[in-house]
């Protein structure tokens, strides 16, 4: 109890999140350090087991994020704006665009931008096919594992945070997502237990990504000869220099540090992709580019739904990497989700999704082509298949690529530059995350809180990288994607949920019955709109109101030489209504009925707003012949009841007198009035 006090006292961590989650961080990463083969052997097991019997669910709630995304662009739900309708964005086009990227795929870009297309490439399973098809495969399915897939995920919970934070006024939280379903509970248990689970993968990822990328690093320094050989005190050295830069960038704020750093790194993998489009093979690059693209396109949906069923063969590289991939992104989402979110206040949904998808999928794509298949033609042309034979030493597979171009010690050196951008870039945003989801999205937090986030970051991943665990932890981080997928599910659902609220919402006319209102009676108005009715005070409206008004009208029908015949009816709910019967069309029938309606809690605990003693309130509503749908008369007087009456028995004759609207006022009608 005492060290929940201390918290609460001298920082902004809530208690409910950051104990239970250090206490899970510490003990896996106990379990991963003293015991990494057992732990790994188990996870593995676990892993494997998920990969191969619930591929297809990976596969479906994928296909289910990007179909619900792409909807949402078309749909009408696409203007509504992330904050209020008259909020500016908070960021440049350019720097939101480099934080987001910077932030999403990071150091994986470097990693994987020669590996994977060579994997592809020389895996076995392809070694039938012709040296042009694997290469059109190894493009194709790069493109899919790096493309509108993995950002529709990340889209997900951005969207979704962003939409609740801005749209709502709720915290910058995963628990958030959940309030068109939990309400209030979010401040509850329920809200910190998901928090809790956002926080523990975003930790975990940030550590796995900071210790391997430790090695490329080291190994890159190892092979340029500025180091002499890569051991645990260099990468020691090389995590300090890392995490206190990012620190320093996290303290200073998203608008300082992260958003610089962000802008450099994005422009530098610029300079380095043109370097290699220009003095590679250019016109080839371009042409793969372009039929690359087309392919894609044209595989979309058979790439989206594809599990590879009926191919044994090809299975094991499917579990490898497509489902791997779409576990590893489900898993880095929360981390992700939440800077993109916090980053795209007064964007319109359909900007943020736009960009989101297209932006970055399109320069992944051009990376990839550049890089990935530069690899291949120079494996093909120049290197004697040399880049083939070290496809499995992807830490200096990018290294050894640079050496078939000229400048290749300054080409090293700048690619050494970008990674460790890259790696700055995604520990601050991730330290920032973190703070976040720690302290609810406080508004102001000490420094110290960042500070521990990453001396934290930095012991934990130096810890596991020197036992052996980091393989423990990024299984575990790949088997937590499998439950956080149907979390995201329900995302979806409630942001649709809201979206339709948000949409009726704002589209909501005046009532019906305030449409010719004057100020003749506004004390009586004023009165009544001030006042919940019970099912006595509707009866006696219908009695003393309605009712004599429609008498009064079936006798002036009469006059005029039309029958009209009124309706009191006392059973529940009680109704009135008057009637004109035809012979050779539908009747025309104007009713009003009681109907009991809820109220909401919010209205009912409101000091300041009329005083409601009950959670249900009773209004006349309108019904007719036609089935159209009704509208509350409450505030009517006699007069303004005829006139509606005469409305409605206007726009009646108006459409009978069309012979088109005959199956709609046919005599077929009449068994069913």
């Amino acid at each position: 109890m005492k060290l929940t006090n201390l918290l609460k006292l001298k920082s902004t961590f809530v208690p409910g999140i950051i104990l239970p989650s250090l206490i899970f961080i510490l003990g896996i990463t106990f379990l991963s350090s003293f015991f990494p083969v057992r732990a790994n052997y188990y996870l593995n097991i676990l892993k494997t087991f998920l990969f191969q019997n619930m591929n297809w669910l990976y596969v479906m709630v994928v296909t289910i994020f990007v179909l619900f995304l792409l909807f949402l662009i078309f749909s009408k739900y696409g203007s509504i704006r992330l904050g209020a309708n008259d909020t500016k964005p908070e960021f440049s086009f350019f720097s939101w665009i480099s934080m987001l990227f910077a932030a999403g795929m990071g150091i994986g870009l470097m990693y994987f931008s020669v590996a994977e297309p060579m994997s592809h490439y020389t895996d076995p399973s392809v070694a039938g096919l012709t040296s042009a098809a694997r290469a059109r495969d190894a493009q194709l399915y790069t493109f899919f594992h790096w493309g509108i897939h993995a950002w529709a995920i990340y889209g997900v919970v951005g969207l979704s945070l962003a939409y609740f934070t801005y749209r709502y006024k709720l915290p910058l939280s995963l628990r958030s997502c959940f309030y068109p379903i939990l309400k209030d509970k979010i401040q509850g248990r329920a809200g910190d237990i998901v928090d809790m689970f956002a926080l523990c993968s975003t930790f975990f990822g940030i550590t796995t990504t900071l210790g391997f990328g430790v090695v490329q690093l080291t190994a890159g320094l190892v092979h340029l000869g500025i180091i002499p050989e890569s051991n645990f005190m260099y990468q020691v050295i090389i995590v300090i220099v890392i995490m206190t830069i990012a620190i320093l960038s996290a303290t200073s704020g998203v608008t300082k540090g992260v958003k610089i750093l962000s802008q450099i790194n994005i422009i530098a993998a610029l300079v380095l992709m043109l370097f290699v489009l220009i003095l590679g093979p250019t016109t080839f690059l371009l042409g793969t580019f372009s039929e690359g693209l087309g392919e894609y396109i044209n595989a979309f949906f058979h790439l989206t739904f594809n599990t590879h069923a009926h191919e044994p063969e090809r299975q094991q590289w499917f579990f490898n990497w497509t489902i791997l991939y779409w576990a590893w992104w489900i898993s880095w989402s929360p981390y992700v989700g939440l800077f993109i979110a916090k980053i795209s206040k007064g964007r319109t949904i359909r900007e943020f999704i736009s960009a989101v998808l297209i932006i970055p999928s399109v320069f992944n794509f051009m990376w990839m082509t550049i890089f990935g298949n530069s690899a291949i033609w120079m494996d093909q042309h120049q290197a004697n298949g040399a880049l083939s034979a070290i496809v499995a030493n992807t830490d200096v597979l990018l290294f050894k690529f640079f050496e078939f171009f000229p400048l290749q010690q300054i080409t090293n050196i700048f690619s050494i530059f970008i990674i460790f951008i890259f790696f700055v870039t995604s520990a601050d945003s991730g330290i920032y995350v973190m703070n976040s989801i720690s302290s609810n999205n406080a508004a102001k937090s000490p420094k110290w809180q960042y500070i521990f986030w990453g001396v934290l970051l930095a012991i934990l991943a130096l810890v596991l990288l020197n036992a052996g665990g980091l393989k423990s932890l990024q299984t575990m981080t790949l088997i937590t994607a499998l439950p956080f997928s149907i979390i995201m599910l329900l995302f979806c659902y409630c942001l649709m949920k809201a979206l339709t609220i948000d949409t009726e919402y704002h589209a909501r006319e005046f009532s019906h019955s305030t449409n010719n209102w004057s100020g003749e009676y506004w004390k009586e108005r004023l009165g009544r709109i001030l006042s919940y009715k019970d099912r006595n005070t509707i009866d006696a409206y219908l009695k003393n109101t309605v009712f004599p008004a429609f008498q009064e009208l079936a006798e002036e029908f009469g006059s005029k030489g039309i029958i009209a015949t009124v309706n009191l009816k006392s059973e529940s709910p009680s109704s009135v209504e008057i009637e004109i019967k035809h012979d050779a069309m539908t009747d025309f029938r104007y009713g009003v009925k009681s109907q009991l309606e809820k109220i909401s809690d919010f209205l009912r605990e409101e000091e300041n707003a009329p005083d409601i003693g009950t959670m249900k309130t009773h209004v006349p509503m309108t019904y007719f012949g036609d089935e159209r749908e009704g509208y509350d008369i409450q505030y009517f007087t006699k007069n303004e009841i005829i006139s509606d009456v005469l409305k409605q028995y206007e726009r009646f004759l108006s459409l009978s007198s069309d012979e088109k609207n005959a199956i709609f006022i046919g005599s077929n009608l009449k068994d069913q009035g």
